[in-house]
């Protein structure tokens, strides 16, 4: 996954409101608008969800802005956009829902080396409240170590 020039959309949010069990790398559907305006990093992943039906995975509520430039072809902001797996991962993605607590969250729209727009969704398990404490007192200390390393180093 090397970097291109184009910006990658996280859902930063993600990571403190889940617990992430497995990652999954998908293809995305989009119609041409819509790669424009990713390119420029005009997009939220804040409320985004993946959605199965029919053995598919839908993306569900990602916000693509219109791309300035598009004419009366422009996309519709939130619409369903399909993601792109191969069978057996579908199948993991669906028995690992159908077990209580878990879920699918797409956590980063990237584009690869030969200008594909990806999305990188995980099987996710929400966090209870003391486990979010938990995440926010090792990012503190995280921080103060790094800092008193800045300091001493």
């Amino acid at each position: 996954m090397a970097k291109t020039n184009t910006k990658e959309i996280v859902n930063r949010k993600a990571k403190f409101e889940y617990q992430f069990l497995q990652g999954f790398e998908a293809g995305l559907v989009l119609k041409g608008t819509e790669v424009k305006s990713l390119r420029s990093g005009e997009g939220n992943l804040s409320d985004a969800y993946c959605h199965i039906v029919n053995n598919e995975v839908y993306l569900k509520s990602m916000f693509i802005a219109e791309y300035s430039f598009g004419n009366i072809n422009n996309h519709e902001t939130r619409r369903d956009r399909k993601l792109l797996l191969r069978k057996s991962e579908v199948k993991k993605l669906v028995k690992k829902i159908n077990e209580k607590g878990f879920t699918v969250i797409p956590y980063k729209v990237y584009f690869s080396e030969r200008g594909f727009a990806k999305v990188e969704i995980f099987i996710a398990q929400g966090k209870q409240g003391y486990d979010k404490r938990q995440t926010m007192k090792d990012r503190d200390s995280k921080r103060d170590l790094d800092r008193i390393k800045k300091m001493h180093g």
